[in-house]
């Protein structure tokens, strides 16, 4: 059984752990409101982008002529990776880095964005050919950056499709892993899109966006414009699945860091308990040895 010293040192040191995990669920308390916040506001501007898109696409825009769109044989793939820079979120990275391993492939090539998921990779030897490193909370420049990167290699033919892992925020006590792809964009994923809009299948677009009989006018033409926009379409659809990996971290690391708090606070009430039970078993036992000698002297 141990002694009262030994206990006494357990129950200091686990009452340290559980001020720095309290600290820590405070500060990222602060964090996730603001980042679930972010992340929730950018979700309408996606609608609008692609009600933007789908009114081009009404409008019978020549979208084959847009190299962003083109379908090739997969032979090359690159795997864009949003993970955190710092650890003590649960199995957040390791659930992430599960589905990257097991939808990749011999032939991908990955970009990371976070420490941890570009430690992983080395880790397990994978063709790393790029790092970026993000602010947090992330800025639009930096993500324009990363976008004109995987762009200008899908263009150049060196990656025939370029996808995107991250976690996806659902709410403060779930977060979901996803693999989706940037590129190609997909026409459906612009025309018949359902993200954030609450839309069902087979509702009418041109009813949904308002698109009035006959469509727009663009200036110089449609095809111009919808080539023009379609970059910045990437640019802010990877943003926000950056917005939804931040919320996703913060999320999920306060509630680690709560769950860690209460089981500290478990462990000191147990060790007390047993403080107490050995401290008690020691005065018990000296009392009956004070007795057993008193008679002895009788």
């Amino acid at each position: 059984m141990a002694n009262l010293q030994d206990i006494k040192r357990r129950i200091k040191s686990v009452k340290n752990t559980a001020q720095i995990t309290k600290a820590m669920e405070l500060v990222a308390s602060s964090k996730m409101k603001k980042a679930q916040d972010q992340a929730l506001a950018g979700r309408p501007y996606a609608g609008v982008i692609n009600k933007i898109l789908a009114h081009l696409s009404h409008d019978e825009a020549e979208l084959d002529e847009c190299p962003l769109l083109k379908v090739r044989e997969v032979n090359r793939e690159l795997f864009i990776v949003i993970s955190t820079d710092k650890g003590l979120c649960g199995g957040l990275n390791s659930n992430l880095m599960r589905s990257v391993m097991q939808d990749s492939s011999d032939n991908t090539s990955y970009v990371t964005i976070g420490s941890k998921g570009r430690s992983a990779l080395a880790l397990a030897q994978k063709d790393l050919i790029a790092d970026f490193p993000v602010s947090d909370p992330v800025t639009f420049k930096e993500i324009s950056i990363i976008t004109k990167f995987v762009i200008e290699k899908f263009e150049a033919g060196e990656v025939d499709r370029v996808s995107v892992a991250f976690t996806n925020f659902v709410n403060t006590l779930s977060q979901r892993p996803i693999v989706q792809t940037l590129l190609p964009v997909e026409d459906t994923s612009i025309t018949e899109r359902k993200d954030y809009e609450g839309l069902e299948e087979g509702d009418d677009l041109s009813e949904v966006y308002n698109v009035p009989e006959g469509g727009y006018i663009y200036e110089p033409n449609s095809t111009e414009v919808f080539n023009l926009i379609l970059p910045h379409y990437l640019k802010y659809q990877l943003y926000q699945m950056v917005l939804e990996a931040r919320a996703s971290e913060h999320s999920a690391r306060m509630v680690a860091m709560k769950n860690a708090s209460e089981n500290a606070k478990e462990m000191i009430d147990e060790l007390t308990l047993q403080y107490n039970k050995v401290r008690q078993a020691a005065i018990t036992s000296e009392l009956l040895e004070i007795t057993t000698a008193q008679l002895a002297l009788e």
